[in-house]
């Protein structure tokens, strides 16, 4: 049997957050919420983006940026990935880049050997400018420039984070995934407006899951995250969700099912406008 013919139907998840300002807490947390998820049969877990931190101002991130393969939070995603036998996805974690005033918000993947199989830095940085509600990330973030998929016993998985969900040719660029990841951190504000749509646009559009673990909740700091972590089916269906507070979303994904959707409805190969 090959390996990916173990996973036809396979246990996700999702895990919801409402992290502070101490990396050490925070890693307490998520490690009860994983191993939370782990008792629920999930293989693939899931963290949302800023699970580490969500610090009293943006700046906060840049004090506690890592080396790449080096460094507590790092560290605790492999251990942790390699002690529960699981792949384990943080959803985004502030790595040192070459401007000492910024970070790289990378999304890193670990196999369930420990080892980092892939690594995503954020694209599409968030700014906004609304009511009492002002964000800037290009001040405090680097953006990356590759777009990353990587290969699993699972599936073909198409990395994001957050505000990437709103720009689907990021998407289409992936070339036919199987799963997506978009860890988030959403404002209340613009999440209750468009988090549903967009996660469930990105599936529909691509046929494919979508494991949308988010910040939810009101965090130290006074700002109010969004929540309703979700998983989404390829034909566009929420299979399970958790609106508020911290708590792992779980779900079976079906390849079976997958394969036979696209099969039916082959939308992905009748595509006939390529991007420049």
């Amino acid at each position: 049997m090959k390996e990916n013919e173990k996973y036809q139907g396979f246990r996700v998840a999702a895990i919801q957050m409402a992290s502070g300002p101490s990396v050490t807490a925070n890693l307490e947390e998520a490690g009860r919420l994983i191993e939370d998820a782990v008792s629920q049969q999930a293989r693939l877990v899931v963290l949302p983006e800023y699970f580490c931190i969500m610090g009293m101002k943006d700046t906060d991130k840049l004090s506690i940026r890592e080396q790449p393969g080096d460094g507590q939070i790092q560290k605790f995603l492999s251990d942790t990935a390699k002690r529960l036998g699981i792949w384990l996805v943080g959803g985004s974690v502030p790595l040192a880049s070459p401007d000492p005033d910024k970070v790289y918000n990378s999304c890193l993947v670990y196999a369930d050997s420990g080892e980092q199989v892939a690594r995503y830095d954020k694209i599409h940085l968030f700014g906004l400018q609304l009511g009492h509600e002002h964000y800037a990330e290009e001040k405090t973030i680097k953006a990356g420039d590759k777009v990353v998929t990587v290969d699993s016993p699972f599936g073909r998985i198409g990395l994001s984070i957050c505000y990437d969900l709103r720009f689907p040719e990021l998407f289409r660029l992936m070339k036919n995934v199987d799963i997506i990841l978009a860890p988030a951190a959403f404002t209340a504000i613009t999440g209750k407006a468009h988090w549903e749509v967009l996660v469930r646009a990105r599936a529909v559009e691509n046929m494919a899951y979508v494991i949308a673990p988010g910040q939810g909740g009101y965090h130290v700091s006074g700002r109010e995250t969004n929540g309703d972590s979700m998983i989404v089916d390829p034909w566009g269906a929420v299979m399970e969700r958790l609106p508020r507070g911290s708590g792992a979303v779980v779900a079976t994904i079906d390849r079976d099912y997958q394969t036979s959707l696209r099969a039916n409805l082959p939308a992905l190969d009748h595509r006939t406008l390529q991007p420049c």
